[in-house]
Order: structure tokens, then sequence, then C-alpha cells
């Protein structure tokens, strides 16, 4: 125990010395998660340029959505240059039952709001034509109006792609910067001499491991609770469930970013080696974690995600945050989290045999 207490303060010691590192490793995830909230804080009513022509019935043009803006042309139009020359999404002919749409198709994201643009005009002069043929009707065979009531069952009308992206979005950043942090600390560590002289010591391998893993925890507890905070009071973001179970998944996530960096440490005899290590960890849990929605992804490949923390961390902190569920929804994945943690602290406490065999 004093070895491993030894070991904590003589890290601290080494991160005050350089304190520059520990700062941006606090500020820096708090500056990607502001950009990124201000990038996708928007709704999801994505801007449409529509092209008709002239003679097309007003009330399909009046039963577009607030975030589509109509043009008419008297003439007929040649579209190969008009959808480029006009900075169009679409154009759209009607004839008397008929409707052709020319795609631009340059953004594909765009394509399916311009289909439900069209689908809500085409819908306005249906019920244009309904109340024709029901004013004709005797009044004692005239229908009632539907009241319709809306409800979400997650989130509210005014919920954006942010909120979607932000459970899984914060377990990222909180991840890469506890990974990135504590394998070039520990390499620094290594490369300097430091380690060599704790290994001539008494102390043991799971000693040395175990003191690294707490110092690195305790920063890395820190840095969480103030990401998780900075998000809720000063982002806004909404927390439907219980904000301890936020905190336990990040902590743990952070946990086993620090036990995957002291093992990655050892890894690597270069910086080079390093980066390149750290890359291939966070990279693939870029696509795999949640960010890309999973039906976009192979199953093949989306089934690799399960071989990586952030996945667990990512669907424990969405059934937290967004859905409002607890304990009985998500301790499978924290205990995904701590196997992982045992796993990558057995495997540096393994793998420090290279340099001391005691």
């Amino acid at each position: 125990m004093n070895g491993i207490k030894a070991i904590i303060e003589r890290l601290y010691k080494s991160m005050l010395k350089n304190v520059k590192i520990p700062v941006l490793m606090i500020l820096v995830p708090l500056a990607v998660l502001t950009l990124m909230y201000l990038v996708f804080d928007v709704n999801n009513n994505t801007s449409i340029r529509l092209g008709v022509p002239d003679t097309t019935n007003t009330t399909f043009i009046e039963g577009m959505p607030d975030n589509v803006e109509v043009i008419t042309y008297e003439l007929a139009p040649v579209l190969e240059t008009l959808l480029d020359a006009d900075d169009l999404d679409a154009f759209v002919t009607i004839a008397d039952k008929s409707l052709n749409i020319t795609y631009k198709n340059e953004d594909p994201s765009k394509t399916p709001a311009v289909q439900r643009a069209v689908e809500k005009g085409v819908q306005a002069i249906e019920n244009e034509r309904l109340e024709r043929v029901i004013s004709a009707l005797p009044e004692e065979a005239v229908l009632s109006e539907m009241e319709i009531e809306t409800s979400y069952l997650y989130g509210h009308s005014e919920s954006t792609f942010f909120e979607k992206m932000f459970p899984i979005l914060t377990g990222l950043l909180i991840f890469f910067f506890a990974l990135l942090f504590t394998s070039i600390m520990l390499f620094r560590e290594r490369t300097a001499g430091t380690a060599e002289r704790i290994l001539s010591t008494s102390v043991r391998r799971s000693g040395i491991i175990l003191g690294y893993l707490t110092g690195f925890g305790l920063f890395m507890t820190l840095q969480t609770a103030i990401i998780v905070l900075y998000s809720i009071y000063l982002l806004d973001m909404n927390v439907t469930g219980s904000l301890a179970f936020v905190f336990v998944i990040n902590i743990l996530l952070a946990l086993s970013a620090a036990a995957a960096g002291i093992f990655v440490s050892m890894l690597a005899n270069t910086e080079f080696q390093l980066m390149i290590i750290i890359l291939l960890i966070t990279v693939p849990q870029i696509f795999l974690s949640g960010l890309i929605p999973f039906v976009h992804i192979g199953d093949w490949f989306n089934g690799i995600g399960y071989g990586f923390p952030l996945r667990y961390a990512g669907e424990a902190l969405t059934e937290v945050i967004i859905k409002g569920n607890g304990w009985p929804y998500i301790w499978n994945e924290l205990l995904a989290l701590m196997l992982f943690i045992t796993g990558f602290t057995v495997l540096a406490i393994l793998k420090m045999k290279k340099y001391r065999r005691t």
C-alpha cells in the first residue's frame, strides 16, 4: 500500500511540474464538445430549394413546410443545368394524375426531406379535394373534424441531433483524452527513466500498475465530472435518468481508457508507434459506438463494436440520458466496462515482465 501511495504522489508531482498538459486535457474536451454543440444544436428541418412550373397548383405550394423555398419557372427549363445553376434540390412537375420529381441528390441526406415536403404538398391538394366533396354533401352528412394529439416517447418537438449524439460523444471524448493522456504520461515516464527506477524498488508489478491506475483514475474522475457538469449546466443538455448513473458510467469508461493507456504505453517503443496504436484503438470506435446509425453499418462490422468499451458505455449512457432507464437496463454494460478495466490491468501487469521479472 505504501508503494502505491508513493507512486500516486510521484505521479502528481510530475503532473504539477508540467501543469499545462492536465489543464489542456480538461479544456480541450470542453472546447470540442462546445464546437459540436454549436454545429449540431439545430432542428432537423433541412433547408430545401424546390423548383416548380408557374402553372403548379397554388395549394401544392402553400402546403409546403416552412423550411422549403419554392421557386417558380415560366418556361420549361433544362434540368441538367437548372438544378446546379439555381442551387435547387429538386424540380417538381404535376399533371392531372401524375407527379414527376427530378432530384439533384448532391447531398443524399436532403432527398428524403424533399420527398416528405412533396408528400405534404400533395396531401394539401388531396385535402382541398376532400373539402370540396364534403361541402357538396347534405349538411347532416358533413363529417366532424378530427383532433390530433402528438406525443413523444423520448425527447420533445424541439429535440436536436446533438441531443442524440450527446451521450456517445461525451463518452468518446472522455475515452479518447483519457487514453491519450495516460499513455503519453506513462510513456514519458519510461523514456525519462523514472519507470525503471521504480521497477528497481521492491514494489510488486501489480502494485506499480495499480498505483498508476489509481493516480490516473483520480484525475480522470475530476475530468469526467467537469465535462458532465459543463454539458448539463452550461450547454443545457437534458438528462432524463439518474445523474449518478451518468457519472458512474463515464468514470468506468475513463478507468478502462486509463488501463488501456497504461498497457499501450508499454507496447510502444517510439512516440510514432504510440500514436498509431492510439488511433487503432480510437478510430474504429467512432464508427462502432453509435455516432453513425447502426443501420448504415454492415452486420459483420457492427459486431466488432462489442470488442470495444465505448460501445457498452454509449448504450448505457443512451439508456440513462435519453430513455431515463436505470440499473435493470445498464447492469450488463457496467459489468462489461469493469471487465475491460480488469483485462487491460492484467495485460499491463503481464507486459511489465519485459522490464522486470519479480
